[in-house]
């Protein structure tokens, strides 16, 4: 059978894709013979067989390994492997691991096997591993060696469980504190044992809640032995640097320095306090080692374009660039550790400013330092500006030694307040004296100034007159530099963030606004366009609205509008610049002589397909019509705006661009929504018909959705505008064509998601158009929305279907009931179907306005007393399962939720029980409480109460409790807050049905569970 897998996994690795896909199938077939995981083993292991062959081999083993070794962590059905051939298999990979191997690449492919084998397996169907591992790493060789610590890491990071952890840490720590400390060992592996100690670590942070003590002294004994060393290897010179391409003497130092600064991070963030007592003498290695490599550093980056963020095949890093960004981390942490921040400030009282304090402008020179534009940012922002605006905006995810300079910046300004500032002045006055030309230096000087104003104004913080004096006169020679375009362009950056908290920067916004079209340099003309936005939140002077407009006009109409497409940054500066212009008074928009409003159109039509673009152009057109809502200047808006509108549907309905068809939907959505009551004349004959078009035609949400808003939006503002309109191209009537709209988006073609505003345009119909111009067609239309309701799955288009019965039921209850209990649905009563679906879904809706409609429905569907609504039985409460087996995937599969079975009478109580709790903003409290709560036991250990400011700074995605947090956060952000007239009308509610005993209240007060009975006897006694 090898001979056939090699043939086969060789063609899985042609071009030609009919034979590649063929001998994929058969490999597939392959897998029910029961030799075949050892056959891969033994392709993975013969040495005369190709790499590629046989990392095929073992990636292949490895994913058969993953579906097949064990039932109980695979979701499909497992082919079954007999224990003897388990028993090889263990035996040849782990061999294969740990011999002599000397291909990495298949040492790797191999190791994961082991991997998935031992979250398995071990260790009581593999009790040997660990001992085979660790045996031979005193006195093997590389490549055993190699082996080994892929393997620890492995098991660390993946296979071992808590209690599996205790039994076997401190044997691998010493294993891994041996090799790291060993110097006759390769560079590389003494940087993977360390790796592996940072993943015990990892380890460690998650067990330690539970138990706090023992890893806690754990972690203690074992940082006795690590400490010394790590701060030895930050404070070892790199040796000479060889500059021959095949050299890795060099990098291999780098390499280790690096895993031990990321160790050391990792240490701060689990075990900050044990930490504490040598917190000093890592900061002054650290910085020691950063101004060690300031000459390096400028070499390799400043001064050339050297190849950096390189990793090798073990992913470890090991350019000088990654190691400088990691120091800069790791002195940002400890900079914040009480030790070290009252040495320093010691040592500031003892010299009586911090300007004069020699540390405080020694840290500034090494921030400016490495704040410095490198050779390839410069390369790069010459070609691309977005490059330069995305880094200006701290979005971009290129995180650099520059971009950490201006974090620690920030936090040296947030704990020295002004007197960063002073420092930073002292020390970049030095760099603007007589004869100074090094423009780079000048440049990171500002660049530090400005990263600190943007913060400042984030917390509406000033800056004294005097600092920002002497600022003012080093800003106004970098604007000047003609031959120096990115030092002009950070002058002009910092006129901006200083203009709203001294106002004499403004005097710099007349030159910001001509450099912006007619500077030689790219850059410049757009840190003049981001510069804007400062100048105008400080407040300028109306006439200068008129020539921003028509500066960035000029801007555009010097590009090619196409090749801006891809700029999304750009795009994005060029939109919020924009915005905040239009917003010094907005009626500048209905000017004939201005075209603000074109340009956002103009902008849109060539950033469609960018959110973040789409977003900004959504919200400042949001704003224009909120302000604009009153008949005369909604009516002048409308006649701007509809050119814009029908040349944007007819070039989109040309090219079939569909995203910018999706915005200019959302846009006439937001224009609509916004309308004057009633409409300007002739403004539904002008939209109607291509929303009209859409909405027949079109499958996509993001276009059926607004389309169908307008719609309704329309009927909502100016009904009578609707039906006396006529389409002549289809001969029907506005109401005609509404009910059109409502029985495509109802149809099975449709997706629940696309029509979720269908409902919306159903009540609205009904409400306004009512039985005299219905007629027949109202109890059709509303059968419709019963049936599509029975098969509804997504929660907002329930939500949009159920609140038509509901506004109907607000004043037509018992109508309502009659209509549905008369009406069949797939052989079922259609009371049936709407109120289990109504029922069932009413905690998921969302809307005040639509709570609040869905809350008085329930209210007067229980007051009618129905005996038709008493037979009809939903969902109750969930039942929790007794058993205390782990639920897997495939046994939650089997045995779904189960609910009891109540009358829909109670159902409605238990629900507006639960919303009268929710109006009242407990709900949210409740949240709140318990986050507070939780952090308050999460900081309770004394002993890591150490006063280390406890943040960091960089967001881990890969982290399951990043991942958590932040789900933590959207849920909380969500929270429905105080609802006082809803709150009203339900104390109201039940005080009366208590009082009066409507519909038999008394008899389902005592169905109610313990908690609902307190809630309402609370509310009694109020």
């Amino acid at each position: 059978m090898d001979e056939q897998l090699v043939r086969l996994l060789a063609s899985t690795q042609l071009p030609q894709e009919g034979p590649r896909k063929q001998a994929e199938i058969d490999l597939i077939r392959a897998k029910t013979n029961p030799d075949f995981p050892l056959s891969l083993a033994r392709i993975g292991s013969h040495p005369q067989a190709t790499v590629e062959i046989r990392q095929s081999a073992l990636t292949y083993l490895r994913k058969f390994v993953e579906e097949n070794w064990s039932p109980e962590h695979t979701d499909g059905i497992p082919i079954p492997i007999a224990d003897p051939v388990k028993d090889q298999l263990r035996q040849a990979v782990l061999q294969l691991v740990l011999n002599d191997e000397k291909e990495r690449k298949v040492k790797v492919a191999a190791s994961y096997v082991v991997s998935k084998i031992a979250i398995v397996d071990f260790p009581h169907q593999w009790p040997a591993l660990l001992p085979s591992v660790l045996g031979v790493m005193p006195a093997g060789t590389d490549a055993q060696l190699h082996g080994a610590l892929r393997i620890l890491q492995d098991l660390v990071e993946e296979s071992l469980t808590d209690e599996q952890f205790f039994s076997v840490a401190r044997d691998i720590i010493k294993a891994c504190h041996d090799v790291a400390l060993n110097e006759n060992r390769k560079q590389t592996h003494r940087s993977l044992a360390v790796l592996v100690l940072r993943s015990c670590f990892d380890l460690m942070d998650i067990v330690k809640d539970d138990h706090k003590t023992e890893v806690r002294a754990f972690a203690d004994e074992v940082l006795r032995g690590w400490l010394p060393f790590f701060q030895q290897v930050i404070a070892t010179d790199l040796p000479e640097r060889d500059t021959s391409p095949t050299s890795m003497s060099w990098y291999g130092p780098i390499a280790l320095k690096i895993q031990v600064v990321r160790t050391l991070i990792k240490i701060k963030t689990v075990f900050r306090s044990l930490l504490l007592p040598q917190s000093f003498a890592f900061f002054e290695a650290t910085w020691g080692a950063l101004t060690k490599l300031e000459d390096a550093y400028r070499e390799l980056f400043i001064d050339s374009d050297s190849q950096g963020r390189l990793e090798d095949i073990e992913g470890l890093p090991y350019t000088l660039d990654y190691l400088v960004l990691d120091l800069l981390d790791l002195l940002n942490q400890l900079l914040r550790a009480p030790p070290v921040q009252k040495h320093l400030e010691l040592q500031i009282a003892s010299h009586g400013a911090a300007h004069q304090t020699p540390w405080v402008v020694d840290l500034m020179k090494l921030l400016v330092c490495y704040s410095r534009i490198s050779h390839e940012e410069e390369g790069l922002w010459d070609i691309d500006v977005s490059l330069y605006l995305a880094e200006e905006a701290s979005i971009s995810s290129n995180y650099t030694a520059r971009t950490a300079c201006g974090d620690l910046m920030i936090k040296v300004a947030e704990w020295l307040d002004m007197q960063a500032l002073e420092g930073l002045f002292a020390y970049t006055q030095t760099l603007f004296g007589a004869g100074s030309t090094d423009w780079r230096r000048q440049e990171a000087a500002l660049y530090l100034l400005n990263t600190v104003l943007v913060d400042f104004q984030e917390t509406d913080k000033g800056i004294p007159t005097e600092i920002a004096t002497a600022y003012m006169e080093l800003v106004k020679y970098a604007v000047s530099r003609i031959d120096e375009p990115l030092l002009r362009a950070r002058g002009f950056l910092a006129a901006g963030a200083m203009a709203p908290s001294y106002k004499p920067a403004g005097g710099l916004l007349a030159a910001t606004i001509e450099h912006m079209t007619s500077d030689d340099s790219e850059v410049v003309k757009v840190a003049c366009i981001k510069a804007l936005e400062g100048f105008i939140r400080a407040g300028v002077a109306g006439e200068y609205q008129t020539r921003i407009v028509q500066a960035i006009q000029s801007f555009l109409n010097d590009k090619d509008l196409n090749e801006l497409e891809d700029a999304d940054d750009l795009l994005v500066t060029l939109l919020e610049t924009l915005h905040v212009t239009i917003n010094m008074d907005v009626r500048i928009v209905l000017q004939s002589e201005s075209s603000p409003l074109d340009l956002l159109f103009l902008v849109a039509k060539h950033g469609a397909t960018n959110y973040q673009i789409a977003s900004v152009i959504s919200d400042a057109f949001e704003e224009i019509c909120q302000t604009l809502s009153e008949p005369a200047p909604y009516g002048a808006l409308c006649a701007k705006f509809m050119p814009s509108l029908t040349a944007a549907f007819d070039v989109a309905s040309l090219i079939g661009d569909d995203p910018l068809i999706t915005m200019t939907a959302e846009l006439l959505a937001i224009l609509v929504q916004h309308g004057s009551e009633p409409l300007p004349p002739g403004f539904v004959a002008s939209v109607l018909p291509k929303v009209n078009r859409l909405l027949m035609t079109s499958t996509e949400g993001e276009v059926l959705r607004p389309g169908a808003e307008s719609v309704k939006y329309m009927l909502m503002h100016d009904h009578h505008q609707v039906f006396a309109w006529h389409d002549a191209e289809s001969n029907c009537s506005g109401l005609e064509v509404c009910l059109r709209i409502i029985d495509r988006l109802l149809g099975p073609s449709i997706e629940d998601n696309a029509a979720s505003e269908v409902g919306g345009v159903a009540a609205e119909l009904v409400e306004k158009a009512g039985q005299e111009r219905l007629g027949p067609y109202l109890l059709q239309l509303l059968k419709a929305v019963a049936e599509r309701l029975e098969t509804a799955q997504a929660a907002p288009f329930i939500q949009s279907l159920i609140l038509v019965f509901a506004r109907l039921s607000l004043n037509g209850a018992q109508d309502v009931v009659t209509f549905l209990s008369e009406t069949e649905i797939s052989g079922h009563s259609g009371l049936q179907v709407v109120i289990t679906k109504w029922l069932e879904n009413s905690v998921t809706f969302s809307g005040y306005d639509e709570i609040r409609q869905n809350v008085i429905a329930l209210s007067k569907l229980y007051s009618l007393n129905d005996p038709r609504l008493a037979q009809i039985q939903v969902k109750g409460e969930l039942i929790i399962p007794t058993s205390d087996r782990i639920m897997t995937r495939s046994r939650t599969k089997q045995t779904p939720d189960q609910f009891t079975i109540i009358p829909a009478p109670l159902k409605i109580l238990k629900l507006l029980i639960d919303e009268l709790s929710s109006a009242s903003g407990h709900g949210a409290a409740a949240n709140a409480a318990a986050a507070v709560a939780t952090a308050e036991f999460e900081n309770a250990d004394e002993d890591e109460d150490d006063g280390w400011e406890d943040e960091n700074d960089t967001i881990d995605l890969a982290l399951a409790s990043t991942k958590a947090d932040l789900m933590g956060w959207a849920e909380t952000s969500s929270a429905r807050q105080r609802d006082d007239e809803t709150q009203t009308y339900l104390v109201e509610f039940f005080l009366k049905a208590a009082q009066e005993n409507i519909a038999g209240f008394q008899d389902w007060f005592n169905l109610l569970t313990d908690d609902e009975r307190r809630k309402l006897n609370e509310l009694a006694q109020q």
